[in-house]
């Protein structure tokens, strides 16, 4: 816990972040912040609400909803919220805009970090690694076999983006080298000037399911796409095609996906997001050998985290001293 004279601005800070940050709010000598120390456990919902009162700026991560009860909670001294995420899900938008506070995120700095993630991730899923690893360990491997743990390829294969943003280019840009033969696109509206980077046709979301052999969704989750993947979507999909998801579990119905994958109407899914957060260990998706699941760490590469921390200790101390952050969303 860092204090300084109790005139300058009070900050709470949700969770133990990245050095990086931390070290640019102490630097800075222009506020006072607390900390929940700890990296492991979030802060307690009640615990939380106490500790904003009276606070000029929040410093959070995705595991807070910063809903109409906490910022009521913060009272009128409130005027910056910097969430270290791309996401903007836990933060109710309508409240935050209502009340003229701004709001600084994390974008851009992570696009690597997840493309590559997300490659590593359809990969693993399709070639089937995750389940080749336990035979190994497990004496399944016995003597060499024509089609046992074959899996699908990317070359000549189509990939399908649902959501094509800065992410969903830089992963076609690392897909490209496989031999990718076709990358299909569908999104609120067309967006040529980045399809155009990985030459990639726009299609409509029917077409997207029918045609891709690899469907990555990229999308933000927001109430038009809450559980878009759903029985619709799979029931569309090839029987060898691979479903796969960093974007937020919110935007998979996964009731649906686990009957898509064992009645094999898809071949295998990877997901890096679900519902709730962490998935419970007797979830019915971890029963499956064609479902490979992530503890969400796309973004958890050294550098990236650093980087996401630094970008909101800086929107946190712009939006307070009244100046343009870095990377605002605008309300």
């Amino acid at each position: 816990m860092k204090r300084t004279m109790s005139s300058l601005p009070k900050v709470y800070v949700t969770r133990q972040i990245p050095p990086a940050g931390l070290k640019i709010l102490q630097e800075s000598g222009k506020v006072q912040y607390e900390l929940w120390d700890s990296d492991d456990v979030p802060v307690p919902r009640k615990e939380l609400l106490q500790k904003v009162k009276g606070v000029d700026a929040l410093l959070c991560v995705l595991t807070e909803k910063i809903d109409a009860e906490l910022l009521d909670a913060a009272g009128s001294n409130l005027k910056v919220v910097s969430t270290m995420s791309v996401g903007f899900d836990h933060l109710s938008l309508e409240e935050l805009k209502k009340r003229g506070i701004r709001v600084g995120y994390t974008p851009e700095v992570l696009t690597d970090a997840v493309a590559e993630l997300t490659v590593a991730l359809l990969l693993a899923t399709s070639r089937r690694l995750i389940e080749a690893t336990h035979e190994a360990k497990t004496g399944g491997w016995g003597t060499w076999r024509t089609l046992w743990l074959c899996g699908h390829e990317l070359a000549n294969s189509t990939v399908g983006i649902f959501g094509l943003g800065r992410i969903g280019v830089a992963i076609a840009e690392r897909l490209a080298p496989f031999k990718v033969k076709k990358f299909i696109y569908t999104d609120v509206a067309p967006r040529p000037e980045l399809a155009s980077l990985i030459n990639a046709e726009y299609v409509s979301m029917d077409e997207l399911a029918k045609q891709s052999d690899f469907l990555a969704a990229c999308c933000a989750l927001t109430p038009e796409t809450k559980e878009i993947c759903n029985k619709d979507l799979f029931s569309k999909m090839k029987k060898t095609s691979i479903f796969i998801n960093t974007s937020r579990g919110g935007v998979v119905h996964q009731q649906d996906l686990y009957d898509a994958l064992s009645t094999g109407e898809i071949a295998g899914a990877g997901l890096d997001v679900t519902v709730p957060e962490p998935l419970p260990t007797d979830h019915p998706l971890f029963t499956l050998k064609n479902c490979v699941i992530l503890p969400h760490i796309a973004s958890a590469s050294y550098s990236t985290r650093n980087e996401m921390s630094s970008l909101a200790a800086n929107n946190l101390l712009l939006g307070l001293r009244g100046q343009p952050m870095i990377k605002e969303l605008k309300l």
